[in-house]
């Protein structure tokens, strides 16, 4: 059985009267897509942010890899693997869309951002970031600048950026937000290359893409896993169509 990489028990997180994270145990194995689902206000970007240390837990624990990450903040878990996409997208405007993976090569470098302008020629951060635009299809748009970028591109080119601080475990939160049909199709046919090499946590809204690309997905409501399981028996599973997947339509 293949082991765990991220191990969650009990985690919990209120902002005021709210339990966004009411007490999370979740158990992610290494080279998986393990979804997580749930309707809007369940708490799956706290979890996120959370997982990825930019959020801080009232309790419970974090362990990855086998070592106790909980007390460590964002900074110091991406230096362990962990690379983390946002809802909305993260990318810096004003450079072009080779800069912008540069910097995420030269991050993971352990680079400081001021020393960019000496860097920014340097072929040992060139050179990987046009290999990883290349990948994601987007190495003929290597010069132009990343605001004008269409959206579908510019959510392409923030994964480019995970990639590009090779992580263990990538936190992708809602990576089709916003595509039409056809973005939506050709980012699910990119992530559906990283299965198996990468461990992902998706969270995302869109069911055509979860039941495309996860291997396990958990189902979220009101800040606790309510089911874990394969995609055929999370369609199954007779309380989750009740709390989430009826909101969807027949599953």
């Amino acid at each position: 059985m293949t082991s765990s990489i991220l191990e969650v028990r009990g985690l919990t997180k209120s902002f005021g009267a709210l339990r966004a994270s009411d007490g999370i145990d979740l158990e992610v194995r290494e080279g998986e897509t393990h979804a997580v689902i749930g309707p809007n206000g369940a708490g799956k970007t706290t979890l996120i942010g959370q997982l990825a240390g930019e959020i801080r837990s009232d309790r419970g624990e974090v362990r990855f890899a086998g070592e106790d990450i909980t007390a460590l903040p964002a900074p110091a878990r991406s230096r362990k693997g962990l690379a983390r996409s946002f809802q909305i997208t993260s990318i810096y405007p004003d450079f072009s869309t080779l800069e912008n993976v540069m910097l995420a090569v030269q991050a993971h470098a352990g680079h400081s951002f001021r020393f960019w302008r000496a860097a920014r020629e340097q072929t040992a951060l060139r050179a990987p970031a046009r290999a990883i635009l290349e990948e994601l299809g987007l190495g003929g748009r290597a010069g132009v600048q990343a605001s004008n970028l269409a959206h579908g591109e510019q959510r392409r080119l923030e994964i480019a950026m995970a990639l590009a601080v090779r992580p263990r475990l990538m936190l992708l939160d809602e990576p089709v937000a916003g595509m039409g049909a056809e973005e939506t199709r050709r980012m699910i046919a990119f992530l559906s290359t990283l299965k198996g090499g990468k461990t992902i946590i998706l969270v995302e809204h869109d069911m055509d893409a979860v039941f495309s690309l996860a291997d396990r997905v958990s189902v979220l409501v009101y800040g606790r896993i309510i089911a874990t399981g394969t995609p055929q028996e999370i369609r199954a599973n007779p309380e989750v169509r009740r709390a989430y997947l009826g909101e969807e339509g027949p599953a």
